[in-house]
């Protein structure tokens, strides 16, 4: 098993050092002496395998020597929350991100293992840190192979939706149906009416015959009491049938005792006396 070649500043969590470990073999490539010749901004004397070694330490030790190794292309959140889009370039700005994976030498073997070994710069480390922790797996904390879907779409169901609450159900009193001898009118029958309203209700034998006697006893006894008593007007009264009053006669005997001689009794209408009798 060949010696471990490298420095302490390649552990991990170690400090960047401020010379870089480089082991050259007894002879040079060519290549090596062309690209030091290309990247020396002064002109040094590169004839020996020490000048080599000298020039190559000197550069890989600047601060500014950093490699790009590689860029990885992360998405920003976990998968439930990525944005879909149609357009895919949109749909890739919005939802990954780069990470360029920068670094550093620390040592350089052309002996042994023929191997350059780099180390991550801190801010390349934090990155992948946080990466990792927030949206990897540390950060999504969700099931994998679709469960969380599953999960999700069952708390779900368990929600439902609110409804309006049921209307109020109000009691109708309803009056109790009207018994057979108690007729729909009756409400209206039982309020009072005022006598200027409908006419008042007149006895079939309080109707005047048309006999003269009858008439005069009628009004002189009963007549005056009732009409005074209701009060109506004449437009008010029922309108009976009325015959035509007939015309005073007078009797045979009255007759027989004012017949003369001169005066026939022809002259006073005895002749009609049987017609008025039969009329009567």
């Amino acid at each position: 098993m060949p010696p471990q070649l490298l420095p302490a500043s390649a552990a991990a969590f170690a400090p960047r050092a401020t010379s870089v470990n480089v082991v050259l073999g007894s002879k040079v490539e060519p290549w090596l002496t062309q690209t030091l010749k290309r990247i020396n901004r002064i002109k040094r004397p590169l004839n020996s395998v020490v000048q080599h070694q000298r020039c190559l330490t000197e550069i890989l030790s600047s601060l500014n020597a950093i490699w790009t190794l590689a860029s990885l292309m992360v998405p920003k959140a976990p998968e439930a929350d990525l944005k879909k889009d149609s357009n895919p370039l949109i749909e890739a700005i919005f939802n990954y991100q780069l990470i360029h994976l920068e670094a550093y030498i620390v040592h350089v073997d052309m002996v042994l293992r023929n191997e350059v070994a780099y180390k991550l710069t801190p801010d390349t480390i934090e990155s992948l840190i946080e990466y990792h922790k927030d949206i990897h797996c540390d950060g999504a904390g969700e099931l994998l192979c679709g469960k969380s879907k599953d999960v999700k779409n069952s708390v779900m169901a368990l929600i439902k939706p609110l409804l309006p609450p049921p209307p109020r159900i109000v009691d109708v009193v309803r009056q109790p149906p009207l018994l057979p001898s108690s007729p729909a009118n009756a409400s209206m029958r039982s309020q009072p009416t005022t006598p200027s309203s409908l006419p008042a209700p007149v006895d079939s034998w309080r109707v005047l015959s048309s006999s003269p006697s009858v008439t005069s006893t009628s009004a002189d006894s009963t007549g005056s009491s009732i009409w005074a008593s209701i009060g109506l007007s004449e437009a008010q009264l029922p309108s009976p049938v009325v015959t035509a009053p007939l015309p005073h006669l007078p009797l045979p005997s009255m007759l027989a005792s004012q017949c003369g001689v001169s005066v026939g009794c022809n002259s006073f209408g005895w002749d009609r006396y049987q017609e008025y009798t039969t009329t009567m």
